[in-house]
């Protein structure tokens, strides 16, 4: 496959059309016409679709721009970097991260991380969807508990698990519930029931506890500050109240059994890796050095 012409397919592809990619890189329409045909030549596919004011990738174009530009990228971006004399990490880099630890740490990372690498660009984009790193233009994506994928390779960085807490004066004053069924008024995030009853140590006495929603709330930051507010008990991620147990405002009442939730970074699994995204997938290894959130 000549690589030129792959380059220019996918120039033609990121573009939209032989005039804007012709503009945007100062190639002729002619030229890049003829390597795209050389190219689905060499293949036996059509590629693109010509109409007569627009074109289209074929559905094997798409496959092939979306498996080679990212590629192709990088290997401008190595080749720029060794012809300046330059190794240290550049560009931009987009990184995808769930909304709760976008919200809980990410923020002082990727200041810390902007400061060590001042010639990387990067863009941090808060979202719980499953997104497609191709298709969507990411480098980078962090990922709780990830269901294994073929395409992305990567490593865990850090394990949190769930607790069920309360506010102290709460906790105190189940601890003077005496006969019937224990109830202790909880807050949930919607559409997730809790079917079973909690083991909760309170008083110093282990009993199983029949949770009774009160409120339900979307995000779990907000649940954490419900709780700090006197509403209820929650299960909730260790790392989110750790300061608020430490300084006494809340009270561990159990563990959530079979919670762990284990933290990966991930990228495309490629044979060349930017300077880019290892400097990033170390930088966020290197900050969790107990492997705990």
């Amino acid at each position: 496959m000549d690589i030129s012409a792959l380059f220019d397919f996918n120039l033609v592809a990121i573009h939209g059309g032989f005039g804007k990619a012709s503009r945007a890189s100062g190639r002729s329409k002619a030229t890049l016409a003829r390597h795209v045909s050389d190219l689905e030549t060499s293949l036996g596919l059509r590629l693109i679709e010509r109409g007569s004011h627009h074109l289209r990738l074929t559905e094997e174009g798409r496959h092939l721009h979306e498996r080679t530009v990212g590629l192709l990228g990088e290997i401008v971006e190595i080749g720029e970097a060794l012809q300046s004399g330059f190794t240290e990490p550049r560009g931009q880099l987009v990184v995808t991260a769930p909304l709760l630890f976008s919200h809980a740490l990410l923020g002082q990372l990727a200041a810390d991380f902007a400061a060590t690498f001042p010639k990387v660009s990067l863009t941090v984009l808060t979202d719980d969807r499953l997104i497609d790193l191709v298709q969507e233009g990411v480098d980078v994506a962090i990922r709780a508990n990830p269901s294994s994928d073929e395409d992305l390779v990567g490593r865990c960085f850090a394990h949190d698990d769930m607790v069920v807490v309360a506010h102290r004066r709460i906790a105190a004053s189940l601890g003077n519930q005496n006969g019937g069924v224990r109830s202790i008024p909880v807050i949930s995030m919607p559409n997730r029931p809790i079917r079973s009853p909690w083991s909760l140590t309170i008083g110093g006495q282990t009993d199983l506890w029949q949770p009774d929603v009160r409120l339900q709330l979307s995000s779990l930051l907000m649940i954490r500050d419900a709780v700090l507010a006197g509403a209820g008990a929650a299960a909730l991620p260790r790392s989110v109240i750790r300061t608020e147990v430490e300084q006494g405002s809340l009270v561990v009442l159990g563990d959530v059994p079979d919670s762990a939730v284990d933290y990966w970074i991930l990228h495309q699994s490629r044979r060349l890796v930017s300077t880019k995204v290892t400097a990033f997938t170390e930088f966020i290894i290197q900050s969790f050095p107990d492997r705990r959130l």
